[in-house]
């Protein structure tokens, strides 16, 4: 079934309290892994009925695993792109691996799987969970994360979101001092699919060229006792534009950061 089907099926994507949206998107991964030497699902529940995590990892099969990378979407419930464009890109990896040569990803569709369903943004708590990571009082999906984020010790974590009040494109660029060369030619790129929000002020923040430095506490980041730092990406596409686009900016915009990356760091580490 191709993915594009997902995201129009009203089972798939549908209305709020339909309770198959998770259900399709791991349908649909899970039958693609099966198809495939090199995506694992790695699913984790925290008991048999209990909360679960949805998570794939893709190796690169033709070389060592420099660089390690999360990519994490779907944290907010009615943001859909992300989710779909976290899944073709597992699918694109299938028909084009060099997309990621030398990485160990592990992507994340869907971490908020009770709002996905619902059609909410917030978590089955009523509270937005990307308010709620290190340090606060812990929903049952953070739990999970947090754990993920400390056992894996990422080089990179890239957060795909969708924003109801943006003009356009833009990102937040945190953690490693090189995140912003990361995120800026990303954005360059993706500008050609949808337009940069280029307000001095974005959700709130001050932005500099579509790019935000800082922003909200609590958001999905590495440990805070994490170092040297990762780079931290939140990539966000506006709402109101046509949804196929968002997913296509997206998909370039963890393309270009994935090859960005890996070129910096390997005149660095002589690969």
């Amino acid at each position: 079934m191709p993915l594009a089907d997902v995201s129009q099926r009203p089972e798939a994507i549908g209305t709020r309290g339909s309770g198959h949206r998770t259900e399709s998107i791991l349908r649909y991964g899970d039958h693609l892994a099966a198809r495939s030497r090199f995506i694992e699902p790695q699913h984790v529940r925290e008991s048999p009925d209990g909360r679960h995590l949805i998570r794939y990892r893709w190796a690169d099969p033709s070389s060592a695993h420099a660089y390690r990378v999360g990519i994490f979407a779907g944290i907010h419930g009615d943001e859909q792109s992300g989710v779909i464009a976290a899944m073709q890109l597992l699918q694109h990896l299938e028909w084009d691996p060099r997309v990621a040569q030398f990485y160990e990803l592990f992507i994340y569709p869907i971490c908020n799987p009770w709002g996905f369903d619902e059609g909410t943004r917030e978590g089955e708590s009523g509270r937005d969970l990307n308010r709620r990571f290190w340090g606060h009082e812990e929903d049952g999906e953070i739990r999970l994360l947090e754990q993920d984020l400390r056992a894996k010790r990422f080089d990179g974590i890239i957060a795909l979101h969708t924003d109801d009040t943006s003009e356009g494109i833009y990102g937040y660029a945190n953690g490693s001092t090189l995140t912003r060369h990361l995120l800026e030619p990303a954005l360059h790129a993706a500008s050609g699919v949808l337009p940069r929000d280029t307000r001095p002020e974005i959700d709130t923040h001050p932005a500099d060229s579509s790019i935000i430095t800082g922003g909200y506490t609590g958001i999905l980041a590495a440990p805070p006792e994490q170092h040297p730092r990762p780079f931290e990406i939140v990539f966000e596409t506006p709402q109101l534009a046509p949804l196929g686009r968002q997913v296509e900016a997206h998909l370039v915009v963890l393309k270009e950061i994935l090859k960005n990356f890996r070129t910096i760091s390997s005149e660095g580490m002589d690969i």
